[in-house]
């Protein structure tokens, strides 16, 4: 089955202690496990998307201007990849893709569904932050496009543990994905 691996806002933003909407320290505890799949998938000559949150600074009619604080600002310092994720991807730009995205989804707005159907992906591995929102809702696109989903529950942290919990038991039990722990 080929298979690809969707890396979701792993930025400074979400994940640096000082970041405009972080994670904190469960979004940093995830790093070598980020890292490890990235560099594994890369290896195996398996599909990498690197999906980045893009927004333009004081945009009113971006839905998330009035749920969540400026984040991940187009040219910012904060959209920049997180530690070591950032020089797995300046060492090997030629294996990965980076793409922006504007919405919770990977999916949305985005050439991801076409990239995935051209090179006839079945199943889809999905980590990065934050697990109740832009993992989530990329999961959901992929589960009604009819991907098989791969959750890998040591790669994946948010800013709200129950959020959190709630998105790995949805991940099962409502999507059908296979949740690894490691």
């Amino acid at each position: 089955m080929r298979k690809a691996l969707v890396v979701v806002d792993y930025t400074v933003d979400f994940v640096a202690e000082n970041g405009a909407l972080t994670c904190g320290k469960s979004g940093q505890v995830i790093e070598e496990s980020i890292v490890r799949l990235t560099n594994e998938f890369i290896a195996n000559n398996d599909l990498v998307v690197f999906s980045v949150d893009l927004h333009e600074e004081n945009n009113p009619f971006h839905p998330e201007t009035k749920l969540f604080p400026p984040h991940n600002i187009l040219h910012s310092l904060g959209r920049e990849l997180y530690g070591k994720l950032k020089p797995v991807y300046e060492n090997n730009k030629e294996s990965i893709i980076w793409m922006d995205k504007t919405r919770y989804s990977s999916f949305a707005g985005t050439n991801l569904l076409q990239l995935l159907r051209e090179r006839h992906i079945e199943e889809v591995h999905i980590i990065g932050v934050c697990t109740d929102i832009c993992v989530l809702h990329t999961a959901v696109d992929a589960y009604n496009l009819g991907f098989s989903i791969v959750i890998h529950e040591d790669a994946v942290a948010s800013f709200n543990e129950v959020g959190h919990k709630w998105a790995l038991d949805h991940f099962k039990n409502t999507l059908g994905a296979n949740v690894l722990i490691k």
